[in-house]
């Protein structure tokens, strides 16, 4: 459900492992997706597109929920239609809210969070690039999710402090909203004053994270931040290319949740409560930075290729 970079990766690697008939839930008629590799390769998905619940014919063994998380109330028909009781709902989702978002649609306990480093983005609707790297999705240790996509390029890995691992990903979502905010992509981490902006809220949003349950180290905020810097300077993410589009943003379950859970652990977030309001306004219908889809995509193939290097924040 949702065939965007992240749905059609897994997609992907689910008709790649072979175990399942794959159906792709959209909302509206779309070109089946080719999912290119920057190291050669590509995989043109087979499975036939749905644009209404009616279509898909009942129950289903599994469903991977790939809509952003403020989609999900959009995506409740399908999750109705194609699940029963005991179906599993692999949510690939940003945030630490996945059940929550679920509730009163999918039973808390069918709800498989999933956290997704995967280094692909959408240039088209119909063309999705993967860049080199490790491609994986985590998962809470003792779900049986893996044997759906063994034998594919795409690893699951269970996670045994899952808690943690959630937030050590919302981290680096939150920060990365700066890339949203300026228009700019990752070489955006090596301006000095944006750097240390990104350090202190990457402090913050780790406060709130230790708050919560999640064992981060003391220099967790500095990690972070050295990543980033280090990435190849045209690297970017899944807010700021919503913003370039003009389409609604993220910023609810990557930054939203820090000061909401901030506020109930009595954790100070000063710089949270002022990027929000920001990212709010800027995540208003129509509202798109003038660096267009066209030029987005002539950009990502710079002298002909694909900048490589881990994501941190496709999902």
């Amino acid at each position: 459900m949702g065939v965007g970079a992240v749905g059609a990766v897994t997609a992907a690697a689910l008709e790649e492992a072979g175990r399942h008939e794959v159906l792709l839930c959209v909302r509206r008629p779309r070109p089946a997706p080719t999912v290119r590799w920057e190291e050669g390769g590509r995989h043109r998905l087979r499975a036939p597109l749905l644009t209404d619940p009616a279509q898909a014919g009942g129950p289903v063994d599994l469903v991977v929920l790939a809509v952003k998380a403020h989609q999900t109330a959009g995506a409740s028909a399908w999750l109705r239609r194609l699940r029963t009781d005991g179906t599993p709902v692999l949510v690939l989702q940003n945030g630490v809210e996945h059940a929550e978002r679920l509730s009163g649609v999918v039973p808390a306990d069918h709800v498989v969070p999933g956290i997704v480093w995967c280094t692909a983005e959408a240039i088209t609707d119909d063309d999705v690039v993967v860049r080199a790297g490790d491609q994986r999705i985590e998962v809470p240790a003792a779900d049986g999710i893996g044997a759906s996509f063994a034998g594919s390029f795409l690893r699951i890995e269970p996670v045994a402090d899952f808690t943690t691992a959630m937030w050590v990903k919302l981290v680096y979502n939150a920060v990365v909203a700066v890339e949203a905010l300026t228009g700019r992509r990752a070489e955006v981490f090596s301006d000095p004053g944006i750097r240390r902006l990104a350090r202190d809220l990457a402090a913050e949003c780790a406060a709130v994270a230790r708050a919560a349950g999640a064992v981060l180290p003391d220099g967790f905020a500095d990690e972070v931040v050295d990543h980033l810097a280090a990435l190849p300077p045209d690297h970017g993410t899944s807010i700021l290319y919503d913003r370039q589009a003009g389409r609604p943003l993220e910023w609810d379950a990557r930054n939203g949740v820090i000061t909401r859970i901030g506020a109930s652990h009595g954790v100070p977030t000063p710089i949270s409560d002022v990027l929000v309001p920001l990212l709010a306004a800027a995540s208003a219908p129509g509202v798109a930075d003038p660096l267009d889809r066209a030029h987005r995509a002539a950009t990502v193939h710079t002298a002909g290729r694909v900048h490589g290097g881990p994501e941190v924040c496709t999902a």
